[in-house]
């Protein structure tokens, strides 16, 4: 741990315009992000008297090694540059909020000729149109399903439209009319993109006009004596107010705003956000966080409001919170740039709107009392877990940083391993690393762990070179003063390099054999300021090299769970990547044998012919139609496929 008093900026080096700060441990990996107005001002409070600062603050100032900072003209640019920041990179001690599950969309897929209506999940997509996010997908296939009688938009997956429009004979969905049945032309482009633009301006709250169209018709219908016609314009009125049920009239239908509540206490915070659309409710979503540092309300409300509608959710004219942020104009007129019109921000006094945000909040404060049920341990947990692992296996240091692999193969056949990185006992995923083992034949753990570890750390020798670091590994002393030590980042792209950080802990899948041959390729590296352990499946002990008792911890003991888990997630990493492998291997076509036929031409002629088998009886003629390919290729493929072409072919060898 640094002494802040070592990094500390001379005085009257930092100037006091707004702006924006980083803190960067000793390895320059951006730790903290931060704003502010004067940035004298605020830089000076972290190195005021140690003892006064709040506990995480405290780890976060002792982990930094020194900190820089950039001069911005105003406070919106100032928000816009630390948000900027945060995503690129991801900042251990920075607040981020992530879902407590994975939300459903119903969404309408407007970028293709004949638009889908579907549940969707994960990352939007451009040219798509959202609606939600709904609690569970049944929800929005009830919704749907009323809605297709008055609106029968495509449902089927691409793999089904081109299946239906071979056959020529639409699906079950269009003999009983809840599909337009565009794959057999039953309607044009034009009018099956004129369904879908309806079917969104119902979800979107235009819902009166189609009820009221509806209603003439059927009144129509009756007058002209065409009573089975009124009947089922009747029904489809029904299953239009039956949709319109299922949300819930809570405001006046001119209504559009986000309603954002907090639940929090020391250690974390959960938020909950009502969407509401035309005076309905049309989705909600929630999300959970850690409080680094004693942050207020409104501190959350303004990381909130930057990080989610900066990451693509839209932007309504009002959003309702229950504390103002710190900089309300500037984040006023960064979401009015988002949204490209004005936007309100503001917190409900009195009314409906207050008597609806008091709703969210208790939804906010049971999100987090089931959050709290479901996570295995707090931050207080993790920490006590790192301890006892540092004392157990008799540490200098607590491993902030474990990397765990796990070899995983089916009788000696496509031998994969995973790593897998833990940062503060939490999963770091955007930095785990999959190896398919290259110098061991068989199943052989062993050697298989001794090439991972030797692949990995050579890895980071290499990018510690770069940098000039190589002299300095292993001797801290060296490095005081040194510019560019310890600093693995690229100066082109500004981002951490790969394999750039070294481990506190190395821990294997595996016994002594397994440690020992980690060690060995440590050694073999001159690595040796990296602890290696392995925890063996039979009895959950833990091996150190050269040892020849395991240390045992208590089985309910908070590090022993922290090693299962981490054991565990690299174990799973390993079996989805072997699984992938294999999968891909059991998947080889015919055309893969056939000499100098590269994977784009391949994928060409089996979307042009739609499986090998037509492709055999087609002539050389039809298989030059396809681009790319001539008509002496066309000959030699066909000659392949029918078994007549030239053995041992100089192009297939090399291939």
């Amino acid at each position: 741990m640094a002494d802040p008093a070592t990094y500390r900026p001379a005085p009257g080096s930092v100037p006091e315009s707004p702006g924006v700060y980083r803190f960067r441990d000793e390895h320059g990996r951006v730790i903290y992000v931060g704003k502010a107005k004067s940035l004298r001002s605020r830089l000076n409070s972290y190195f005021a008297d140690f003892s006064t600062l709040h506990p995480r603050t405290q780890t976060m100032v002792s982990t930094a090694a020194r900190v820089d900072w950039t001069v911005v003209g105003t406070e919106v640019e100032a928000l816009q540059l630390e948000y900027s920041w945060i995503k690129e990179f991801d900042p251990r001690f920075n607040v981020r909020y992530r879902d407590d599950k994975s939300y459903p969309y119903l969404a309408v897929t407007l970028n293709e000729e004949f638009p889908r209506v579907m549940v969707m999940r994960g990352a939007k997509r451009r040219g798509v149109r959202y609606f939600g996010p709904y609690s569970h997908a049944w929800a929005i296939r009830e919704t749907v399903d009323q809605l297709l009688r008055v609106f029968p938009v495509r449902t089927c997956s691409a793999g089904v439209f081109k299946r239906q429009n071979r056959l020529d004979r639409p699906c079950l969905l269009g003999y009983i009319g809840k599909c337009s049945a565009p794959c057999v032309a039953r309607v044009s482009p034009e009018e099956h993109r004129l369904l879908a633009d309806d079917f969104c301006d119902f979800m979107a709250g235009n819902t009166s006009r189609f009820i009221r169209r509806l209603e003439g018709d059927m009144r129509e219908a009756a007058a002209a004596q065409e009573y089975e016609r009124a009947a089922r314009l009747r029904d489809d009125v029904r299953a239009l107010e039956r949709a319109l049920e299922k949300q819930a009239v809570v405001l006046p239908d001119s209504t559009d705003c986000d309603m954002v509540a907090f639940a929090e206490d020391e250690l974390e915070a959960a938020v909950q956000v009502f969407y509401v659309r035309g005076g309905r409710i049309r989705g909600q979503r929630g999300w959970v966080v850690d409080k680094v540092e004693d942050v207020s309300t409104a501190d959350l409300v303004e990381d909130f409001l930057l990080q989610i509608y900066g990451e693509g959710e839209s932007v309504p004219r009002e959003v309702l919170v229950p504390a103002l942020p710190p900089d309300e104009a500037a984040m006023t007129e960064l979401l009015a740039e988002r949204r490209a019109g004005p936007v309100r921000l503001r917190v409900p006094r009195r009314g409906d709107k207050k008597a609806l945000l008091e709703t969210v909040a208790r939804n906010a404060h049971e999100a987090l009392k089931q959050h709290k049920t479901r996570r295995a341990s707090d931050l207080t947990t993790r920490s006590r877990a790192l301890h006892e692992i540092q004392d157990a296996l008799e540490l200098d240091d607590a491993p902030l940083r474990i990397e765990c692999y796990d070899v995983s193969n089916l009788q000696g056949t496509n031998v994969v391993a995973s790593m897998v990185v833990f940062e503060d006992g939490l999963a770091r995923k955007s930095e785990y690393r999959r190896f398919t083992i290259k110098g061991v034949e068989g199943q052989d753990d062993v050697r298989s762990v001794h090439e991972v570890i030797s692949r990995r750390f050579r890895r980071y020798l290499a990018e510690s070179e770069k940098m000039g670091e190589l002299d300095a590994l292993g001797d801290t002393e060296s490095a005081e003063g040194d510019e560019g030590a310890h600093q693995p980042i690229d100066p082109e792209t500004g981002k951490p390099r790969r394999f750039a950080y070294p481990p506190n802990l190395v821990l294997v899948d595996g016994g002594p054999p397994q440690v020992a041959a980690a060690q060995r390729a440590l050694d073999e590296l001159g690595v040796d300021d990296i602890a290696v352990c392995g925890i063996a499946k039979r009895l959950e002990e833990l091996w150190l090299p050269g040892e020849d008792d395991p240390v045992i911890l208590p089985r309910n003991s908070e590090g022993m769970f922290l090693v299962q888990r981490v054991r565990d997630e690299a174990h799973r990493f390993a079996i989805a990547f072997h699984r992938q492998r294999r999968s891909k291997a059991m998947t080889v076509s015919e055309l893969d044998t056939v000499p100098g036929l590269g994977p784009a031409r391949r994928a060409a002629l089996l979307k042009h012919f739609g499986s090998v088998k037509r492709l055999k009886e087609a002539t050389p003629e039809q298989v030059a139609e396809v681009p790319g390919i001539g008509l002496r290729s066309a000959g030699a493929i066909l000659a392949a496929l029918h078994g007549t072409g030239r053995a041992g072919d100089d192009r297939g060898e090399r291939a």
